[in-house]
């Protein structure tokens, strides 16, 4: 590798992770402030970096805002794709699934759960199409795809009810435990009244309710 390649190369890292910064400091604040109160300036101050920096990388707000979802929805695809690579059936695939979702209301990884339904909601309300949006949606198709590739391991491997469409019966089983899980993220830090009843405990029951109705009997 001759020099001039070798400083590119170095130059290009140097950027990533200085954009890699930028994305994580901007998922805390948007975290504390949500998307609407946060300044560019505010990020800028979060990392430590001058606001023509943070603007340099991210023109605008609603690009960061994306890049930031982006981020979040890659670690899904992570999860997603380390289940699909698992020995074992499909039904115990999409029950590791189901408590994947159950951990991510956990106070540890509330706030990126509680961040995700946010920007949703933002994206669904914005009066204009999102920079970047393409990224996030691309991101979504691949979780789509890796979710295909488990559905079709339940057609063959017997795991999976042989009565009932699989794949439409499947993804929607997981689409609903998975917006029912986000949504109920939104209420983990409102006090409950002594007879509601607690996230985990809906969370807990709607998964044994799905799994018993797609299970080969």
């Amino acid at each position: 590798m001759n020099p001039q390649s070798r400083w590119e190369q170095e130059r290009q890292a140097g950027k990533n992770k200085r954009m890699k910064s930028i994305i994580e400091a901007a998922e805390k604040v948007f975290s504390r402030k949500g998307f609407e109160k946060t300044t560019m300036q505010d990020i800028a101050d979060e990392e430590n970096l001058g606001i023509a920096t943070v603007f340099r990388y991210f023109p605008k707000k609603d690009k960061l805002i994306v890049a930031v979802a982006v981020n979040l929805l890659e670690r899904y695809l992570t999860v997603f794709q380390t289940v699909a690579s698992k020995n074992c059936t499909c039904l115990e695939k999409i029950e590791i699934l189901f408590n994947h979702f159950i951990f991510d209301i956990e106070p540890e990884n509330l706030e990126c759960t509680q961040l995700l339904e946010a920007f949703e909601s933002y994206a669904s309300t914005s009066l204009e199409e999102l920079g970047d949006y393409h990224q996030y949606i691309e991101v979504r198709k691949r979780i789509s795809d890796t979710l295909t590739l488990i559905m079709e391991e339940g057609i063959c491997d017997g795991s999976i009810r042989s009565d009932i469409q699989v794949k439409e019966v499947l993804a929607s089983v997981i689409n609903a435990f998975g917006l029912f899980s986000r949504k109920l993220s939104l209420f983990e830090r409102i006090p409950f009244f002594e007879d509601e009843i607690e996230p985990r405990v809906q969370l807990a029951i709607t998964k044994q309710i799905f799994l018993e109705y797609i299970k080969a009997k």
